[in-house]
């Protein structure tokens, strides 16, 4: 479970540090190295024959190599989509649902046939073709290192605040969001990480795990599909409510996991799980624009993805542990459904700040407006003054 967990929160961790380099270097440079160390991290694993260097190899290399690979390929779509960034994030983010459906099969031959080691070389043929898509990101958007570096080739730093921007965070409406949704996560993965696990021990050999990642890969693409569509429809901070949709029903299918002692059940719950997972993934780079803007984007979701990184490596773990202290997955389950509905919760108040802080910011220019027109008239009450002043001095 560290292995995995340790994998999939450096992901997440290294997300503030891609989107620094995302900023600086441009989203191609940025994903063509990832997909480089990815490729040198997965290798390697394939070398080691213990575990203890998988920490390293595989929970490190490879998982940092990914976070680099990963989050530009959220933020390119905004140079080239607007209007319908919903609908775009839905159909690039369903790709990953298609290999959720298939590896599992493909994993389960290679596996049988060539061996675990074998298998990792093999996976690496994925990673070269990632390396390769990198080189397609081209960005419409000039950079600003070309602006301040004026010739070609000749780069500087930008100033600090650029260079790590946590003026994203003065907007209560993203701090709420970008603390709620770790907070809803320490039970999220729960139940993809121990539900393999969990099948075994009640239902033995017999029944096949697959089929329940299969169920959770299709409908978690066909909800990434619909929702996105669904988000471009929906107006401004409202559809953060789509994400609480998805905490509620995801939380209340976690809770329902040690209920089913019938394998369809699970399959149902599996089905359900994957339809708002998927709405939950889509929608994350819409929300981060309508609270933030354009311009810092970038960075929300670097910083949001940093924070991420913490609920989801220790959430499995301690479910792991509670495995084995009490022998059974079915309270890890239930507590694992707490922290959704507890964020979703969270996340309600998004809209009412958000509509907020605009009307606050409607506000300002007026009484900029008036404070103009006080100083006019000041300036105006002074000529008239000073006029008459002078005409005596000439007097004089």
């Amino acid at each position: 479970a560290w292995v995995s967990s340790l994998s999939m929160g450096m992901v997440f961790f290294c997300s503030p540090i891609v989107s620094v380099f995302t900023d600086l270097f441009g989203c191609r440079k940025v994903a063509v190295i990832g997909a480089a160390v990815g490729f040198a991290g997965l290798l390697s694993s394939s070398f080691v024959s213990t575990i203890e260097p998988l920490y390293f190899t595989y929970g490190i290399l490879f998982a940092c190599g990914c976070s680099f690979a990963y989050q530009p390929s959220l933020v390119i779509l905004g140079h080239y989509f607007k209007k319908r960034l919903g609908l775009v994030n839905g159909i690039v983010t369903a790709g990953s649902s298609l290999f959720t459906v298939s590896l599992p099969f493909l994993l389960r031959v290679l596996i049988d046939s060539v061996g675990l080691y074998n298998t990792l070389r093999v996976l690496c043929i994925l990673m070269f073709i990632l390396f390769l898509a990198g080189f397609t990101y081209k960005p419409l958007v000039s950079n600003a290192k070309d602006k301040e570096g004026g010739k070609k080739g000749k780069f500087r730093f930008p100033p600090e605040k650029k260079i790590c921007n946590f003026s994203v965070f003065k907007v209560l409406s993203y701090r709420i969001w970008a603390f709620g949704i770790p907070a809803a996560l320490f039970g999220y993965f729960v139940p993809y990480v121990h539900l393999m696990k969990h099948v075994k021990d009640r239902f033995g050999d017999s029944m096949p795990e697959e089929v329940l990642l299969l169920c959770l890969g299709i409908t978690s693409g066909v909800g990434r599909l619909i929702f996105g569509r669904v988000a471009d429809y929906i107006p401004g901070a409202k559809k953060v409510y789509l994400q609480v949709a998805s905490f509620f029903f995801i939380g209340l299918m976690s809770m329902m996991i040690p209920l089913c002692h019938v394998f369809g059940g699970l399959i149902a719950v599996c089905l359900f799980m994957g339809l708002f997972d998927g709405c939950f993934i889509c929608i994350m780079a819409p929300i981060a624009f309508e609270l933030v803007g354009a311009q810092d984007i970038s960075q929300a979701i670097g910083f949001l993805l940093g924070l991420m990184s913490i609920p989801m490596t220790v959430g499995p773990p301690i479910a792991g542990l509670l495995h084995d202290y009490l022998g059974t997955y079915d309270v890890a389950f239930y507590l694992a459904g707490v922290p959704p509905l507890v964020g979703g919760a969270v996340l309600c108040f998004i809209p009412w700040v958000h509509e907020r802080q605009k009307l606050k910011e409607r506000a300002k220019p007026v009484d900029g407006e008036t404070t103009e027109k006080m100083l006019e008239n000041e300036n105006t009450l002074s000529d008239t003054t000073e006029k008459p002043i002078k005409e005596m001095e000439s007097g004089f």
